[in-house]
């Protein structure tokens, strides 16, 4: 599906959907309780839909009932499981552990970019605590019972891992330590599986920049709210300082989420004459928001800097290059720095014209709002991709009066 947009602001209010982070977490708490949990705005997306058939593949009860979603966690626990992770790299990562925790014999699956998404600190670790990868390329294939110990993890490649050994250490009989080997990135997401931990009974104890969890703990069933997703409401923040009016509704600014950082980079720029200056942002805790700061910085005064992107190449495109191919393709001056980091010159329009969406959400999002800096036309092809996080995007896009028409191919 292809979207042609015409060029004009937006207006008027918009709730934003919930999180898609605390969507995946509060399910895999749910399931691995014992008994009934109500979750109030699970987030309905593609990302989600993967990883609550992966709990249906254990074993777990789930079904919606108007905004409610019904957990009845797994009773008896399967002793093989086929699990098909779609493009999900959370639903991948979080679920190899815990399957591995279970002790299920498990292969799993998926599409897109997950094969080449790396998995390497399991692959490193498991086979020294009782699991072992019948296969070690994708589709993988694991086999056995993890066992309880120290697991050391670069805190530089994903924060998921991190996750998911959060959600397996209680599972297990002993007490266990997720060891960081360097600096965990993108902490905030960390921060959110712990709070979610705690909301379904599960304590963790952070100390010294490692984390010490309890083995033998029970999740237990709880009545639980998914609050919105700050990453989602970023956009249409990028586009109120583009010459939107949009009410943005649904979003706790004081919330755990890292991508909440949005709302106060934007306060921190320096406006002068309605134009924002050039600005200077270390991304590394907050990867989901650097195509749509990129978009943000394009269209500010001087030169502007998004450090710490490494990881983005590991997306569902790499988002460093997909980014500045496409600003840069309607006028934009992007540049890659080494590798980590974008250097973005302001430019007071784009042109219209035609830019892939690479199968990524985040940059067909983020190609939306920049739209509105267009002297003509822009055609996103493959905007169906919005499905992956926010399937309603482009509904509610149109509803702030967004025009565009659907080219079906």
């Amino acid at each position: 599906m292809n979207i042609v947009i015409t060029p004009k602001p937006l207006s008027g209010r918009v709730l934003i959907p919930p999180s898609k982070s605390i969507s995946h977490r509060a399910l895999i708490c749910a399931a691995l309780s014992k008994g009934e949990s109500r979750i109030t705005g699970v987030l309905q997306c593609e990302d989600i839909d993967a990883t609550t058939e992966a709990l249906q593949a254990l074993g777990a009860e789930i079904r919606t009932e108007n905004d409610v979603t019904i957990v009845k966690g797994i009773e008896a626990i399967p002793e093989y499981a086929e699990i098909n992770c779609r493009e999900s790299g959370s639903t991948l990562r979080f679920m190899i552990p815990v399957c591995a925790a279970l002790g299920v014999e498990t292969v799993f699956t998926g599409a897109g970019k997950l094969p080449i998404r790396p998995i390497t600190p399991y692959l490193d670790e498991f086979p020294k605590h009782g699991v072992q990868f019948v296969s070690d390329i994708f589709p993988y294939h694991i086999k056995g019972r993890l066992t309880s110990g120290i697991y050391p993890v670069p805190g530089n490649i994903s924060s998921q891992f991190i996750t998911g050994y959060m959600f397996a250490m209680p599972l297990m009989e002993g007490t266990s330590t997720i060891q960081l080997t360097s600096t965990l990135q993108s902490k905030p997401y960390a921060d959110i599986t712990v709070n979610c931990l705690r909301s379904f009974g599960i304590e963790t104890l952070e100390f010294n920049g490692n984390y010490n969890i309890k083995g033998n703990q029970a999740y237990e069933p709880t009545n639980y709210t998914v609050e919105g997703d700050c990453s989602q409401a970023a956009f249409f923040a990028v586009a109120n300082e583009l010459g939107s009016n949009i009410e943005i509704a649904g979003v706790n600014r004081n919330s755990v989420q890292g991508d909440r950082a949005v709302f106060d980079i934007i306060d921190k720029a320096i406006k002068i004459n309605g134009t924002y200056s050039g600005f200077d942002v270390d991304a590394s805790d907050i990867p989901d928001l650097v195509p749509i700061l990129t978009v943000l910085a394009s269209f500010a005064e001087g030169t502007s800097h998004i450090r710490g992107c490494r990881r983005l190449r590991l997306k569902e495109s790499d988002r460093l290059v997909t980014i500045s191919t496409v600003l840069n393709s309607l006028g934009g001056k992007v540049a890659i720095v080494d590798g980590d980091e974008l250097e973005i010159q302001g430019v007071k329009e784009l042109s219209g014209g035609v830019c892939s969406s690479f199968n990524d959400h985040r940059i067909a999002m983020s190609l939306a709002v920049a739209s509105q800096k267009c002297t003509s036309p822009l055609t996103i092809t493959g905007a169906e991709c919005v499905a992956k996080s926010y399937p309603t995007f482009f509904e509610d896009f149109r509803q702030l009066g967004g025009e565009y028409d659907v080219v079906i191919v």
